[in-house]
């Protein structure tokens, strides 16, 4: 086999030409305007970056496959991709370090609930399902905040501890906060409850509520429940609620190896509530999830959940069930959106970057929802290949500046198709209720 020969050419070619079309969906959601109005921090001379141009360039940086910093800096060389955003050029590696070291935890409590606050307010849905979540995020060095807690992928490892929001309907992150890795599943989940709840959804009505374990608290539900939220969490199996649930009889079979019963229960001083047991016979479903309780019954896995919601058993377990979603959005925020990576060593900068990192997420399912059509459920990774990745160079015709993209004449009436849905696109975005 002949190898080709090599040359080289001073002609600037991007391979993201398809970057072109989320820069013009960026231009109608009207976001960098509301940016400018929020309390960021400003370069102290006239020739830093606008705050409003490093946080573009941010998510730029992660929509085009960048999972740190330093992998941003390499799009200072692509000048086609910064003429398609409009920039002279951008920023370096240490001007994102310096400009996230500047948010501090009163900044980020500031900035980041009225920012998503906004975003959900251009969306024309309600009735909303929100899942809560937390995940486990290992650290590699001594950034503040990263301990030894829990980490079932790395043990004793360091790691951060955040907790998300997610919103089910449109599959975008309604909060997040990071939180120190020895930090118990429990703490801060009702603060953070009431920032999801009274600020960033606060002209939003909540239909649902679901949650892991983690949420299982007497506070918490009594929280709920002065909310008049409807409800369903997964239910630690505490020694007491283990015992209610050895006691109960006559299941009823919902499928081969599965069975559903009920039972009223309460912890002490708690208040009475009503439990949804399930259980699993091991050689029917040996992939099934739940725990082995009782070592007089090993053939069975148990799950429980406690809700206020008067419904069939079947249905509540049903509906609990598609929360699984919301792991698949967890996968695809650590795998394609740089989620793990982007640290730094203060813990409010990271905690910035963190949660910038969930608008990136937020408007990139935005654009999928109402940009892609058939394509509204695809992961970054695979939107990248199918419409992102696109050769692009830049020519002047008569006098005009024209983005040249390499295409198949095939393929070239369905990218026009997306950028004349786009300049059909503005807020609010209505989400159908079917």
């Amino acid at each position: 086999m002949v190898n080709l020969p090599i040359e080289y050419s001073d002609k600037q070619v991007t391979p993201f030409g398809g970057m072109s079309l989320m820069k013009r969906f960026i231009d109608q959601t009207g976001i960098r305007d509301y940016l400018r109005s929020l309390d960021l921090p400003y370069p102290g001379s006239n020739r830093g970056y606008s705050p409003v141009q490093i946080i573009e360039s941010f998510w730029l940086g992660i929509w085009t496959g960048a999972s740190r910093y330093i992998h941003i800096d390499w799009l200072r060389y692509d000048k086609v991709l910064q003429s398609i955003f409009g920039w002279e050029q951008m920023p370096s590696q240490s001007t994102y370090s310096r400009f996230f070291g500047k948010f501090s935890q009163k900044r980020n409590t500031e900035v980041f609930p009225n920012l998503q606050h906004w975003f959900f307010d251009q969306l024309n849905v309600d009735n909303l399902t929100i899942d809560f979540d937390s995940t486990v995020i290992t650290r590699y060095g001594n950034q503040q905040g990263s301990a030894k807690g829990y980490n079932p992928n790395k043990r004793g490892r360091n790691s951060h501890h955040p907790l998300m929001a997610f919103v089910d309907q449109t599959r975008m992150v309604a909060n997040a906060w990071l939180r120190p890795g020895n930090t118990a599943d429990s703490s801060s989940c009702k603060i953070f409850m009431q920032e999801t709840f009274d600020e960033v959804l606060k002209d939003k009505k909540i239909g649902l509520v679901r949650a892991d374990s983690g949420f299982y608290t007497e506070e918490l539900l009594s929280y709920l429940e002065e909310k008049k939220l409807n409800y369903i969490i997964a239910v630690r199996m505490y020694p007491n609620v283990k015992s209610s649930v050895y006691g109960l009889r006559d299941w009823v079979s919902l499928a081969k190896g599965i069975e559903l019963n009920q039972m009223l229960f309460k912890h002490d001083g708690g208040k009475l509530r009503r439990y949804i047991v399930v259980r699993k016979q091991v050689d029917v479903r040996p992939k099934s999830g739940g725990k082995v309780l009782f070592e007089d019954l090993p053939g069975y896995r148990y799950s429980c959940y406690v809700t206020n919601l008067d419904l069939p058993l079947d249905q509540i377990w049903n509906i609990y069930n598609t929360r699984a979603d919301c792991e698949n959005r967890i996968k695809e925020l650590k795998q394609d959106f740089g989620l793990e990576n982007f640290c730094l060593q203060d813990f409010w900068a990271t905690e910035a970057s963190f949660r910038f990192i969930m608008i990136a997420y937020n408007l990139m399912s935005l654009f999928r929802h109402f940009a892609l059509n058939h394509h509204n459920r695809a992961t970054l990774k695979t939107l990248k290949v199918y419409c992102f990745a696109l050769g692009a160079w830049v020519v002047n015709h008569s006098n005009k500046k024209v983005l040249k993209i390499a295409l198949h004449t095939k393929r070239r009436p369905w990218l026009d198709g997306i950028f004349a849905q786009i300049d059909n696109i503005s807020p609010p975005f209505s989400y159908s209720n079917a």
